[in-house]
């Protein structure tokens, strides 16, 4: 037998079928992946090889977006000596220009943060950005000031800062040293951290589109992140009172003295009829709760805070979506089709954005998310700037995000014919939203006068709000002792009430209080508005201020069931047995005390 020729042929043939046989392993590792995946989350897969094309592309994204991460790598690590260089050089001309604007005098110096141009004989005009001596600073908060020029005059104290940059010179000089050089790691591994986070983070919504769990056109919710990055977008941030540029006054406290209220650009009130042909998710999720967002927006971001109702749906047909027109009884305000908006924007997009949306959680994994299951906009104005008219609207539900243009919830449903009967049948599958514009009446007009130039809530509670805004403008703006007084206020109401409007259940417990309280009342005592006020008082503290911080109430937990249930049992128990009927065997439990339930720091709330 001959033997075995080592020509290069012979390798090439041989690593060929080594080649062949890692290929067929992987194929079968992969293969028994696959299924394991579909037994435990059965979702239906269509269109499999235009998905597969779809990830391969992505993939090759990935790999071209890596490969000029690392070209930019190497070239900002060339570059980055020199540019240390002549930003060195750089700070040190700022430093000695900003220095040299700096009066010569032993008296302290300060900043100015915002220009002011002076409005009286003796006060100094400011710029931005300013070095000024302070000559004498005066209780009434206007402070004597001399410029660069050697100009003198009157400035409010609120438009400086201390420039703490150059008043320990020394000890900033070794400070910046290290911060460049942490700066310098920084930069060097951001743009690593951008490819981990690509590679690593994956959305959750896009997991769910590839596995055909949910429609194309369905997004991560964008109203949802905005509520969950703080305070900005909610209704406890609206209902506190506005300052003035010159933060020494209030902006939106004060009325009209002719006719005794407050206009807005736009103050109406629209009811939520229903949404039809909603898509909804595949196998494998379950969803925990349908509502719709809104809030006003001008096309580019959001101008008011985002106000939330849920909706409800037959079993039978889950993709139509209801709300309830009117609030009667014990209903919560949850379910309140019947809203009120205010924005005192002059946008010419300005409209009303709805983004219909679901909480859902996954069966196989129990991951918690919000989707949007496609958004609508009604614009108020026309290109003339004249409102548009209060009729019923049925507005498209479109997918993708606000900032997305001509995409489909579900672009399944509009495949067909191109004939016209073939259309009409397809636009009826089409996903809508049924809403009305009313105008207000005349004594919804005047409730919606006494509110914030800017908010967006349920019309069952707006008769709440008013109360607790009188309330607010007689302590703010009549027993104070001066306009500039800007000590901690002794209220427990406008300390807590703004808590109580980001929760639900508990406005619902003031509303059912206040109406048992005012059927209580004769005529002649709800015309006296200081009477009514008090009373509102007594309500609130002897209802609502103690379930704020009591122990046996959990926080509250977006679409949770289970809290949701515990939360009204411990509100229902409340309102049978009020806690100052408690007897010492049966004390209640309260959270620890702290100073901010009691006073309310205007500087710090106010908007």
């Amino acid at each position: 037998m001959p033997p075995k020729r080592q020509g290069p042929l012979q390798t090439v043939q041989r690593e060929t079928d080594d080649i062949k046989r890692q290929v067929t392993t992987i194929l079968s590792y992969t293969f028994f992946i696959c299924s394991a995946l579909k037994a435990d989350e059965p979702a239906p897969v269509g269109n499999y090889e235009q998905r597969k094309m779809e990830e391969e592309r992505r993939l090759r994204g990935f790999e071209e977006k890596l490969l000029v991460l690392v070209q930019d790598e190497e070239e900002e690590s060339e570059e980055e000596s020199v540019e240390d260089e002549e930003e060195d050089d750089d700070e040190e001309d700022v430093v000695t220009k900003t220095m040299e604007q700096i009066p010569e005098s032993g008296t302290a110096t300060y900043m100015v943060i915002s220009a002011f141009k002076g409005e009286q004989e003796g006060d100094l005009t400011i710029q931005m950005g300013e070095v000024l001596a302070i000559l004498s600073k005066n209780e009434d908060g206007w402070w004597l000031a001399q410029d660069s020029k050697g100009s003198k005059g009157l400035v409010p104290k609120t438009y400086l800062k201390v420039p703490s940059r150059y008043s320990d010179q020394e000890e900033d000089d070794e400070e910046t040293s290290e911060d460049e050089e942490l700066e310098s790691k920084r930069k060097q591994s951001s743009n690593w951290d951008c490819v981990r986070r690509a590679i690593t983070e994956i959305d959750a919504t896009d997991v769910l589109s590839a596995m055909g769990a949910i429609p194309a056109g369905f997004r991560s919710s964008t109203l949802s992140k905005l509520l969950d990055e703080g305070i900005t977008y909610r209704a406890s941030h609206y209902i506190q009172p506005e300052l003035s540029q010159s933060k020494l006054s209030f902006k939106d406290l004060f009325r009209d003295p002719d006719t005794g209220k407050r206009t807005a650009r736009t103050s109406l009130t629209l009811t939520l009829w229903s949404c039809k042909s909603i898509p909804t998710p595949g196998v494998g999720v379950q969803v925990l709760s349908r509502h719709i967002r809104l809030c006003a927006f001008d096309g580019t971001q959001v101008l008011s805070n985002i106000h939330t109702i849920r909706a409800t749906c037959n079993a039978n047909n889950v993709k139509t979506w209801s709300f309830s027109p009117r609030m009667t009884g014990n209903l919560p305000s949850l379910l309140d089709g019947d809203c009120f908006l205010r924005c005192n924007s002059d946008a010419p997009e300005l409209g009303i954005l709805f983004e219909l949306g679901v909480t859902y959680i996954r069966n196989s994994t129990g991951e918690r998310g919000d989707l949007s299951c496609g958004w609508a906009f009604l614009k108020l104005f026309d290109t003339n700037g004249a409102p548009v008219p209060h009729r019923t609207y049925e507005l498209l539900v479109h997918g993708g995000t606000p900032y997305e243009k001509d995409v489909e919830v579900d672009p399944s449903l509009t495949r067909g014919g191109t004939g016209m009967f073939q259309q009409m049948m397809l636009s009826r599958k089409l996903p809508k939203l049924f809403l009305k514009l009313k105008s207000p009446n005349v004594r919804t007009r005047s409730q919606l006068s006494a509110l914030p130039d800017t908010l967006v809530g349920s019309l069952s509670s707006i008769h709440l709000l008013v109360l607790h805004r009188q309330l607010l403008a007689d302590i703010l703006l009549m027993d104070r002792a001066t306009m500039q007084n800007a000590d901690l206020i002794c209220s427990p109401l406008l300390a807590t009430f703004p808590e109580i409007m980001d929760q639900s259940d508990l406005l619902d417990a003031l509303r059912k209080s206040w109406l048992e309280a005012e059927s209580n009342m004769k005529r002649s005592e709800k015309r006296d508005l200081p009477l009514l006020k008090r009373t509102f008082v007594r309500v609130y503290m002897d209802n609502i201020y103690p379930l704020l911080y009591s122990a046996d109430l959990p926080p509250p937990r977006w679409a949770d069931e289970m809290v949701e249930n515990q939360r009204a049992r411990v509100i229902f128990n409340s309102s049978l047995e009020p806690f100052h009927t408690h007897t010492p065997d049966s004390p209640p439990r309260h959270q620890a005390f702290d100073i901010s339930q009691l006073t309310y720091d205007l500087l710090c709330m106010a908007q």
